[in-house]
């Protein structure tokens, strides 16, 4: 079978190689933005989107402008790829799967991407990139198989290239048959069913005394201005940092989890509908407001979004799968006998059954019962309804609802 995989280093160009790099990342920006601006009218007159093929000839005359003949300084790939990724956009948009494209900003949205054309020298840490000529890198890991295409982008002033490859791999075999339930948390990112618990790393909440005082002391700054964006760059380097510990952090734990268990249980959460119902309009207010809101800043710097994506691509990799369930009342269902009350769960740590006097740690219940969840599911065969295969599924279960 074939995988595909990116690597992802810092790039270390020289002072005109930088400036080269801005150029072209600039160059796609207006491309994209330009092309957005003339679909939004060609929209509004009542036309049909154009697709790319008409939107490339939009570059012929672009370049033979005197006003944007600058356009011919960038590399033609990178420029093609952009007008790639409106049409993508678009499609995306007419499909319900995402909402209208954006106009790109500066500093935001600095990337370019490379289709082919491109050469790596990995002994001597260098890659060579069309109109950049050889440009040396942070090598911190061999890159494996064949080069599809690399994208440069740039965070808080540093470039990156980011390095998509594909290579043959065996069809994978998990070397675990155990079956896991998973509960995400405030207090604790993830609970399993047999009882391991996975601690917050709360990188936001330690370093929130820290960004708020260097907001405040930039909001004192004249906008735009040199002390400003030196206040600005500070500020980027501390929002750089805390998803940097987060990412970190959610790698190691996702990767524990994948090599231990063949599969996993988690409640299929939709982290953006309960932030949407915390917050709501003015004319149309949020559900659960004084509940909710107050947990979404702790709900997101645990990242639940980025764990379940990290732990699909890795069991996917491992041979393993995950099963997303139904959420409602995992939380106030009792994992022995079943009673479901709220008034099961009398504080946010401890659960003690009405019915059964059952007691243990609300996190633990809950995710026994999500495992119970996952074997019913199993039973019904709704992963053969989700379209995933049972070849891999696990024989024996690590956590059995007592």
């Amino acid at each position: 079978m074939k995988r595909r995989q990116a690597f992802k280093f810092q790039l270390r160009p020289n002072g005109q190689q930088e400036q080269d790099i801005r150029l072209f990342a600039g160059a796609c920006r207006f491309v994209f933005n330009k092309s957005l601006a003339l679909q939004h009218e060609n929209y509004e007159a009542g036309n049909k989107f154009l697709s790319y093929v008409e939107m490339a000839s939009w570059l012929i005359t672009w370049k033979a402008s005197s006003e944007t003949q600058w356009l011919a300084d960038a590399p033609s790939q990178p420029l093609q790829q952009s007008l790639k990724d409106l049409e993508r956009a678009y499609k995306n948009f007419f499909q319900k799967r995402a909402s209208l494209p954006r106009f790109k900003k500066r500093g935001q949205n600095d990337a370019f991407r490379y289709p082919q054309g491109v050469k790596l020298d990995q002994e001597n840490s260098r890659i060579s990139l069309p109109k950049l000529g050889w440009i040396r890198y942070r090598n911190s890991r061999e890159v494996i198989g064949e080069v599809k295409n690399v994208t440069v982008s740039q965070s808080c002033g540093k470039w990156y290239v980011s390095i998509q490859t594909e290579y043959d791999v065996a069809e994978p075999v998990h070397c675990s048959s155990s079956m896991i339930g998973l509960d995400a948390g405030v207090a604790k990112l993830a609970t399993l069913s047999d009882g391991t618990i996975f601690g917050s790393v709360n990188s936001f909440n330690t370093n929130q005394n820290k960004l708020a005082k260097l907001q405040r002391e930039m909001r004192r700054k004249v906008k735009f201005s040199s002390n400003w964006k030196t206040v600005k760059r500070q500020v980027q380097n501390v929002n750089f940092r805390i998803a940097n510990i987060r990412r970190d952090y959610l790698h190691k734990v996702s990767t524990t989890i994948s090599k231990n268990h063949a599969m996993i249980v988690i409640e299929d959460l939709k982290v953006a509908n309960i932030s949407t119902s915390a917050a709501g309009t003015a004319s149309l207010p949020g559900r659960n407001v004084g509940a909710i809101s107050g947990f979404n800043p702790s709900i997101l710097d645990q990242g639940w979004y980025e764990l379940r994506r990290q732990l699909e691509y890795k069991q996917r990799w491992r041979g393993g799968l995950v099963l997303a369930i139904n959420p409602t009342y995992t939380r106030q269902k009792c994992a022995n006998c079943g009673h479901t009350a709220k008034e099961n769960r009398q504080s946010q740590r401890q659960f003690v059954c009405l019915e059964c006097e059952y007691t243990e740690n609300a996190d633990i219940n809950g995710a026994r019962n999500i495992l119970a969840a996952g074997h019913a599911a199993l039973a019904r065969g709704e992963m053969a309804a989700l379209g995933h295969s049972m070849k891999q599924e696990p024989t024996e279960a690590s956590q059995t609802p007592v």
